[in-house]
């Protein structure tokens, strides 16, 4: 059951990510990176960028395994 719990905070983060992920590609359009905005310094805009792009893999693999392990 706590395994459960687990997987649920984890796809909701990867989820929050992947949307912070979408919207910065987004306001590309209009020369604006909203990482980099927010965060100014490059360690920490690399480490936000490094979370969103495992976020984005997290829930391709989630979503493969939801669909295929369907009871």
């Amino acid at each position: 059951m706590k395994n459960k719990k687990l997987f649920f905070v984890f796809d909701w983060i990867a989820v929050i990510l992947t949307l912070i992920g979408g919207l910065n590609l987004g306001l590309a359009v209009f020369n604006f990176n909203l990482v980099t905005f927010v965060f100014t310094y490059g360690f920490v805009s690399k480490t936000i960028y490094a979370l969103v792009g495992i976020s984005g893999l997290w829930v391709i693999v989630r979503s493969i395994m939801k669909r295929f392990m369907k009871k």
